[in-house]
């Protein structure tokens, strides 16, 4: 009887849609992608032929391939035929999966080749899970059971259109682990339990201190502290690369986008009960880079796709008088910017709200000069986030400022910096609004919550008491960003057309948009300190 055995397990997570090695802002080559992944994996088998192979979440959804596809394609969502030509074991579905409804997510279920597991996602008033099944065991030649369970955070509800997860309830994430884990050490007996969970850190891995506010979003840290018999944890969400271990836990998040793949490794033997015992556990990421070549049946499985999708993006459908290039993203969080006016304006335009708030959505925004081009477009806005207006009282808008500024803080030096709370454990400058309709200063040398220190609607001083129609994202109007003061306003008016396609609209249908600002916005400081 074998002594010793090994077992190998590979993790993808949020690879939102990503399978060429290609940035879609530029069509220049990139370290990142399936298509490169499937390499690693490649090499992986020829070492270990039998191993464990799973995607953590976020798949389907992020690159103008996968848009396309979505709006202007029928079959299988190409993310799902490279899944399924890899032989992936198990995937386990992200916040993201539910951007394109149900009927979306439902139709990737069906065509994979493989089940989708996330205990905590149930039917409501059902019980049962929406998607196949909470868990799976794989027994391999050597003998090694293994069991992976599925688990997605349960703050989707937060963020999500409403209409794409109706009928669906989603029990707390730490809670759902709580009661399977156990369960399945009785009923299944693995030699190895492996948690793969859509959601990340709330603590710092080393001292146990929180690093964000504990909202449920992120409670990787939890599992791994107060869940007895997780032998590893499969992280994603916050796109960090991590690899070590936590509490007695082995854990691997593997960054985004393909950037990375992880990689677990477990030795057993055989105790004197004859059961196999985890003798070392080992993980670690592989990053591919230039020397590693796309896998080229990856490349050929989605080229006639990939080849339409870079003509759709290169459509010009409009340009700019004027110039709404974004030189700085920070500079342009610091007072009102032709390209966030020209945003929030079409929001009013379309919504008919008196005013409004967004957020540059991505660090590497270019804004629009010239031409415009699909591909500019969705380069700006890469969420298919859809428009909601609240009605807002005076008192709520104040308060969404003083969240949007404690974006900033002082350094010992004085000098303005953003505050390290929205850089770590996961960069979230989308969290960050910047409105037009209102007239507003932030000092930030104010303390936290005294920061508001204009707040004007029309020229005169906004009343607490007073009621305004405000239009923002879903993600926002639902809390998103800790922007509790939205939850539970009244709903005047929801638009359900994503955002890009409202821009791309709007530019084809006045075909020259004009580069304004009214400045009607600022950020500073006392004088002295540097801005």
């Amino acid at each position: 009887m074998e002594q010793e055995a090994t077992c190998e397990i590979l993790v993808s997570s949020d690879i939102h849609g990503h399978i060429y090695p290609t940035d879609y802002r530029s069509t220049s080559e990139c370290q990142l992608g399936l298509a490169k992944l499937a390499t690693l994996i490649g090499r992986e088998r020829q070492v270990e032929p039998e191993l464990l192979l799973l995607d953590n979440g976020d798949l389907i959804q992020g690159t103008p391939l996968s848009t396309y596809f979505v709006k202007n394609k029928q079959g299988i969502h190409p993310t799902i035929e490279v899944l399924n030509r890899l032989g992936y074991d198990a995937a386990v579905p992200g916040n993201h999966e539910f951007n394109y409804g149900l009927s979306t997510l439902s139709q990737v279920v069906e065509d994979s080749q493989f089940p989708w597991l996330s205990a905590g996602i149930t039917v409501k008033g059902a019980g049962k899970p929406a998607f196949g099944q909470p868990y799976i065991t794989k027994v391999l030649e050597n003998g090694l059971k293994l069991a992976v369970l599925g688990v997605t955070t349960h703050y989707i509800p937060h963020w999500e259109n409403p209409q794409h997860i109706t009928g669906l309830e989603f029990t707390d994430a730490l809670e759902t682990v709580r009661f399977w884990v156990p369960m399945i050490r009785r009923e299944e007996r693995p030699d190895l339990l492996i948690v793969a969970y859509h959601g990340g850190f709330e603590r710092d891995l080393w001292t146990g201190e929180p690093v964000e506010r504990l909202t449920g979003e992120n409670q990787a840290y939890a599992m791994c502290a107060e869940v007895e018999g997780i032998d590893i944890l499969i992280t994603g969400h916050q796109h960090r690369s991590l690899a070590g271990e936590v509490n007695g836990v082995t854990i691997v998040q593997p960054s985004c986008l393909g950037q990375a793949l992880g990689r677990i490794n477990v030795s057993f033997r055989r105790g004197e009960s004859g059961d196999w015992e985890i003798t070392e556990r080992r993980a670690d990421l592989i990053v591919p880079d230039e020397s590693v070549e796309a896998d080229q049946g990856v490349l050929d499985l989605c080229q006639e796709l990939e080849h339409e999708t870079q003509a759709w993006l290169d459509e010009p459908i409009g340009t700019v008088d004027g110039d709404m290039s974004v030189l700085s993203s920070l500079d342009c969080r610091l007072e009102d910017h032709p390209f966030i006016e020209f945003v929030n304006r079409v929001q009013m335009e379309v919504s008919g709200a008196e005013a409004s708030n967004t957020a540059l959505l991505n660090e590497q925004s270019l804004g629009f000069q010239g031409v415009i081009t699909r591909r500019d477009v969705l380069a700006n806005f890469i969420y298919p986030n859809t428009l909601t207006v609240l009605k807002l009282t005076g008192e709520d808008i104040r308060a969404a400022l003083e969240q949007t500024a404690t974006y900033w803080q002082l350094g010992s030096d004085g000098e303005l910096m953003i505050n390290p709370s929205f850089l770590e454990p996961k960069a979230q400058h989308y969290n960050y609004d910047m409105w037009e309709g209102i007239e507003y200063e932030l000092d930030i040398s104010r303390p936290a919550g005294e920061r508001v220190v204009k707040l004007n609607y029309n020229g005169t001083e906004l009343a607490d008491e007073a009621e305004i129609d405000v239009v923002m994202n879903s993600y926002r109007a639902g809390g998103g960003g800790d922007y509790e003061m939205y939850q539970g306003k009244p709903v005047v008016k929801e638009i359900m057309t994503d955002m890009a396609d409202l821009v791309s609209d709007y530019i084809m249908e006045h075909q020259v948009i004009q580069a304004s600002c009214n400045y009607n916005w600022r950020v500073s400081i006392q004088q002295g300190a540097k801005a």
